[in-house]
């Protein structure tokens, strides 16, 4: 594939990216008036979990295009008299709202599955701190393209930790109480760091790597989907459901 398919591919799927992602969690929002009681609270939990992530890859994804615009993933503006790189900008932004994004995961398996916080989830939540603490030192050098190594790979393991123990318990729980919604979720989350590892790890020497970016966003897609299915729907579809 030519530099210049590739670059169109990543715009065009960018920009129809936000576009879902961003009307799913509008949806989400224009639908809670219409649930009550606890559903709610982990529909809730979904939208601010789904916002937060489009949030970021609006910064993530949209500095990509808007650098491709400007001339190159190099594109460098100035901000407050610094020069900053978009896409190590869009970077951070993502790297911070998908650390809280997974502390939301927790939260709402422990509210799906009636769980109390045990050792464990709360390593999960205390590695999410870690990993925001490791983002703050210069070697990150947001402003490159691409994610200086090792540290590209010692900041991301709090979020490997995050997300990998989050889909445990998730896919633990759901099995024991035959949840086919969350043990397609917990499989997704495993989608998705199957296709994010290799990019941590060796997009560096690899950059076409890179590409596996996009089958981990469309797991994120599915989980909002999936989410939005068994959640959202009206409450009088649910019941008749229910009483099938």
């Amino acid at each position: 594939m030519s530099t210049s398919a590739q670059m169109w591919m990543e715009i065009s799927f960018n920009i129809l990216y936000l576009i879902v992602v961003w009307g799913l969690v509008v949806s989400m929002f224009r639908r809670m008036p219409e649930l009550t009681g606890d559903h709610r609270r982990l529909a809730r939990l979904a939208a601010w979990a789904f916002a937060l992530l489009a949030l970021g890859d609006t910064g993530h994804v949209g500095f990509r295009v808007l650098a491709y615009a400007l001339g190159g993933l190099e594109t460098q503006v100035r901000v407050l008299g610094y020069n900053v790189g978009l896409v190590g900008a869009g970077a951070l932004s993502t790297a911070i709202t998908v650390t809280f994004f997974y502390m939301l995961v927790l939260e709402a398996w422990r509210v799906r599955f009636a769980q109390r916080y045990n050792a464990f989830a709360v390593l999960l939540l205390a590695a999410g701190v870690v990993r925001l603490a490791l983002m703050a030192p210069s070697i990150n050098a947001w402003n490159s393209v691409v994610p200086p190594q090792p540290w590209s790979t010692i900041r991301n393991l709090p979020l490997i930790l995050q997300g990998l123990g989050a889909a445990y318990l998730i896919l633990r729980d759901a099995a024991r109480q035959r949840d086919r919604t969350f043990l397609w979720v917990g499989s997704m989350i495993l989608v998705s760091y199957a296709c994010y590892l290799p990019v941590i790890l060796w997009v560096q020497q690899y950059p076409l790597l890179g590409m596996l970016m996009i089958p981990k966003t469309m797991a994120y897609v599915a989980i909002g989907f999936l989410l939005y299915l068994d959640l959202y729907r009206a409450p009088q579809v649910r019941h008749a459901q229910a009483n099938v």
